[in-house]
């Protein structure tokens, strides 16, 4: 039942979940735990579609200020309880609202363009009687995409974001290097079609352990339909438009705004997110821009525990600095970075920090050193699509355990692992990272992969960071043979390397299915069944220096 279009509200008294969860997250005391939860509301957009919202506020219905979340993950669970109940507890109200085309909202679910109905959404909350005039937006992942769609043109009438494992632009986590983010992107798309099953996340589940056999499968244009049993649209949109300047993507890319954003931002990251060298570029582009903003890494993946327990207290503290004038809970470091190797956590004005680019260089015998080398030598392996080289550890979307020993890795003919002598001292390294590979192929077409590893002294690899890019004759590869100049920025880095611990760089060709594989032929990705071997000679010598530079700061 519903009075002019708007739900009628429902008590939520106390919640042991919401006591629970405060406490875990370990949040300030609430004020209330007398919530009132509007249900259902229904909010319509420019073109007569109707999206359904939740308004979660404090029974009292004072004055306060209004914090947006808009999700492709319902408005309730486990969203709802953090964004709506926990926020209206201490000293907000909430409107969570479900997406086009998920949750019941009408339409169909157009991923990552949310552009018109966001700034739909924002209209309508100025014009209800209970909005105060105070605005924010909230979240994490897709909904900090949703928030950066609006961002630069709601202008003044937002008075903070808080984003979380996010980024302005979703091409260049999509499309890695070039290659898609394959078990990403297939994980995600089974998400969002089992969600609102029957099955609810049971399902979701049920289907994810399926997916370690699923992206074996070629063509990967059809993984929707044997991941889920049938075709999605958006998948298939998606494999439509495997190029980065595609201008699928370009409706998608809100990059272009982030200098002129004028809300204060607050960024949450992981070292091992999906999302980190893009939420980064928005972080610096605000920074250079004479913005205040804050930045937080942590040791974590995209769905790591810690991260939401640090996301959702960092987000609250930041929303009740800005919109409630509390600065009780906000630290006045700019950028607080965990630093890998070590429990420290380092505190910045700017990022990146200053620092010496220190370049190693590779040498005969797998050696990696600082200094040049004087005579020419080169490294060669065949990759395999068939039986293609796997990711191991890393970023991912469902990366439990991003950072694992990678010595069976390491032992594989088709990578190759170049190692410096153990260190006298302490080396840290915060910042970004980047290689200088040269390398010779038989076909036009292949992929390097490059991986920053800590040596422990008992022999233990563990992966700090990495990155992959795609060669082929349009993006600085060649049909004639010759040595190729391939240089590529990994994942940013912030790790101490321990005296005594050795510095490895990791070089192949694949890192599968994390990466989708590059099956040598050149055709287009989404369709192509056919594999070929590919020999990769890595050079490196006085003309061809091979390296991978570090960021040491004191």
């Amino acid at each position: 039942m519903r009075i002019d279009g708007q739900a009628i509200p429902g008590t939520s008294k106390l919640s042991l979940a919401s006591e629970i969860l405060g406490r875990r997250l370990g949040l300030p005391v609430p004020e209330t735990r007398d919530v009132v939860v509007h249900r259902d509301i229904e909010i319509p957009m420019d073109d007569g579609t109707i999206l359904l919202a939740n308004r979660y506020t404090p029974r009292d219905e004072r004055p306060r200020p209004t914090i947006l979340v808009r999700s492709p993950y319902g408005r309730g669970a486990l969203f709802g309880l953090i964004y709506g109940r926990l926020f209206a507890e201490r000293g907000f109200q909430s409107v969570v609202q479900s997406v086009r085309g998920t949750f019941g909202s009408g339409g169909e679910f157009q991923p990552f363009n949310e552009r018109a109905d966001g700034l739909a959404t924002i209209g309508w909350i100025e014009r209800q009687p209970w909005f105060d005039g105070r605005l924010a937006m909230a979240g994490a992942s897709y909904l900090g995409i949703a928030q950066w769609a609006v961002a630069h043109e709601a202008g003044d009438r937002l008075d903070a974001l808080a984003f979380s494992i996010t980024a302005s632009q979703v091409q260049g986590q999509a499309l890695g290097g070039g290659p898609i983010s394959l078990e990403t992107t297939v994980a995600w798309t089974m998400i969002l079609d089992a969600q609102e099953g029957r099955l609810g996340p049971i399902g979701t589940l049920g289907r994810l352990r399926k997916l370690p056999r699923l992206v074996d499968d070629l063509p990967i244009g059809g993984l929707d339909a044997v991941a889920t049993g049938k075709s999605l649209p958006f998948f298939a949109e998606w494999m439509a438009h495997t190029r980065p300047d595609d201008p699928y993507w370009a409706e998608r890319d809100f990059s272009a705004g982030v200098v002129e954003t004028k809300a204060p931002a607050q960024f949450v990251g992981g070292r091992y997110d999906i999302f980190l060298p893009w939420m980064l570029d928005d972080f610096v582009t605000l920074q250079n821009a004479g913005r205040r903003p804050q930045l937080v890494i942590g040791p974590w993946a995209h769905m790591s525990p810690g991260l939401l327990r640090s996301g959702t207290r960092e987000a609250l503290a930041w929303l009740r600095a800005h919109l409630l004038g509390d600065r009780s809970l906000l630290h006045d470091a700019p950028v607080r970075v965990h630093v890998g190797g070590s429990r420290i956590w380092r505190e910045f004005e700017t990022w990146p920090p200053d620092s010496q680019s220190v370049r190693f260089h590779l040498h005969p015998g797998r050696r990696l050193a600082r200094k040049a080398p004087d005579e020419p030598a080169d490294d060669g392996y065949y990759y395999d699509p068939a039986l293609p080289t796997p990711s191991v550890g890393g970023p991912g979307l469902l990366a439990n355990a991003p950072v694992v020993d990678n010595g069976a890795l390491e032992a594989r003919a088709d990578v190759l692992a170049y190692t410096t002598e153990p260190l006298d001292d302490d080396f840290e390294a915060i910042g970004p990272v980047s290689v200088e590979i040269w390398v010779r192929s038989d076909r036009e077409h292949f992929d390097l992969f490059a991986r920053v590893c800590d040596v422990l002294p008992d022999g233990t690899s563990l992966n700090v960071c990495d990155a992959i890019d795609r060669i082929s004759p349009d993006n600085g590869g060649n049909t004639t043979g010759d040595p190729v100049r391939v240089s590529f920025e990994l994942w940013p880095i912030a790790h101490r390397f321990a005296a005594g611990h050795r510095i490895r760089l990791q070089v192949s060709s694949g890192a599968h299915p994390r990466y989708a594989r590059n099956t040598g032929t050149g055709e287009d990705i989404a369709t192509a069944t056919r594999v070929i071997t590919s020999h990769q000679q890595v050079l490196h010598g006085p003309e061809h220096p091979s390296s991978v530079v570090l960021p040491m700061v004191d």
